[in-house]
């Protein structure tokens, strides 16, 4: 039985759930969602304030501040408790309301932007009030999650062994993109590990981080209304694009077997076991990344007036949708799916 003595020591990180049962095919589900921020964000969260720590940019005095949609700044509510560090996340209005509930009863303030940015998205509104803030006081110090090397160092140190510890034989990887620290990480240490892995990378319709057609997004966590800075497309062997409705009819396909798992997790679920039904043979080794639990998406993908108000009552009547076309690389780019050979 493991005894901590601070919260971000604690990550179960070799549960795996067989996904075959509710979905048919051989999937193994990498549930990064059972530590004290619920998310695979506070892997990140602890590399870079370590490392800001270590080079003296984080001092006693200064004032933490990030941009996340939620679960980074739950994460970093979690370590500047935990360290005595005040902390200010700058988010927008499609956070969940849960998830902002929880980083002010951890002590943290919550800024939410609700101006759109020019590709239709919140993050440059977001990233434009932090430099904001960097600039009028020089006790703010920005981790920056979208550049800051650390996002995917964390994951090249922890995820990837952790997979590749459980999976020796792995074949094929699913990894969800927002700022693309998991997915960098991951398919570095793949890279240059003793076996080739084939690294599918998942986004949300309406994301414009794989240079994809911008669109409405109202599901936190995955998608970017930028290209992510982290980005490098030549680790990447294939890229699915899901629409939210895809998303929100995986996740209550789980709901329904007993697995509640956020909107991340519903998005990284349905790419993969698309791209399954396609491609699987019976020796085939898959295992798919869920970032997130569900508990903080009640009020959203979870709640029945929600869902109807945005995506209109038949919703979850229809069979499980894979929108996602799948296109060789030299034949004209869908903007739901690129492979590369």
């Amino acid at each position: 039985m493991p005894v901590i003595s601070a919260p971000h020591a604690f990550n179960e990180g070799s549960l795996f759930v067989d996904l075959e049962s509710i979905f048919g095919c051989r999937l193994f589900l990498k549930c990064e969602g059972f530590n004290f921020a619920g998310s695979i964000k506070l892997k990140a969260a602890n590399e870079m304030v370590e490392i800001a720590e270590r080079d003296g940019t984080l001092t006693p005095d200064s004032i933490l501040v990030e941009s996340s949609s939620g679960n980074l700044g739950v994460a970093l509510s979690v370590i500047a408790a935990s360290k005595g560090y005040q902390f200010l996340c700058v988010t927008d209005s499609r956070c969940n309301l849960s998830t902002k509930l929880l980083m002010e009863a951890l002590g943290s303030e919550v800024h939410v932007v609700t101006d759109l940015d020019a590709n239709g998205g919140f993050l440059g509104t977001r990233l434009e009030y932090v430099r904001s803030l960097c600039a009028s006081d020089d006790r703010y110090v920005w981790l920056s999650q979208y550049t800051n090397a650390g996002n995917w160092q964390a994951h090249y140190r922890t995820t990837g062994p952790e997979i590749a510890g459980q999976f020796p034989d792995l074949d094929v990887l699913f990894v969800g993109t927002g700022t693309a620290g998991t997915l960098m990480g991951c398919a570095r240490y793949f890279r240059d590990w003793r076996r080739p892995v084939r690294i599918v990378a998942v986004d949300s319709v309406g994301s414009v981080a794989f240079g994809g057609t911008p669109g409405r997004r109202m599901i936190p966590g995955l998608g970017m209304s930028m290209r992510p800075p982290l980005l490098d497309e030549s680790l990447v062997d294939e890229v699915i694009q899901v629409e939210e409705a895809d998303t929100i009819r995986t996740c209550h396909r789980m709901a329904r077997r007993g697995y509640l798992f956020g909107g991340s997790s519903g998005t990284v679920v349905s790419a993969a076991t698309d791209w399954l039904s396609r491609n699987e043979t019976h020796d085939l080794t898959a295992v798919a990344i869920a970032p997130d639990l569900g508990e903080r998406y009640l009020d959203t993908i979870y709640q029945t007036n929600w869902l109807q108000d945005l995506y209109g009552d038949q919703l979850l009547d229809s069979a499980p949708a894979n929108s996602a076309s799948f296109d060789e690389k030299s034949a004209t780019r869908s903007p739901e799916h690129r492979r590369r050979p």
